[in-house]
């Protein structure tokens, strides 16, 4: 019998090493300060945080783990913890 799936955790709560799956990408209305008005989740979306993608925490600067480095497909992001909170994530072997 498989294991029972892991409800959704943040990215942001995550350390060097977890890898999983994007689950969603909660829209909480923090704004860029851009023209356009773009939200956090937003941007996110169109980076390719999106459901189903592969992801792996890469790095964490330290003190304080923020930014930290996540690497989505190929390509490597740093973002900030809060940025992070906004992005749900399934964590393999959770």
């Amino acid at each position: 019998m498989p294991p029972a799936p892991t409800p959704p955790v943040s990215l942001s709560s995550l350390r060097k090493g977890a890898r999983g799956t994007v689950t969603d990408v909660r829209d909480d209305a923090q704004t860029l300060g851009d023209e356009a008005q773009s939200t956090v989740s937003r941007r996110l979306l169109e980076l390719g945080f999106i459901p189903g993608e592969a992801f792996e925490v890469i790095a964490e600067i330290w003190p304080g783990g923020d930014p930290m480095a996540v690497r989505l497909g190929n390509t490597l992001f740093a973002l900030r913890r809060r940025e992070a909170g906004a992005v749900l994530v399934s964590v393999e072997g959770g």
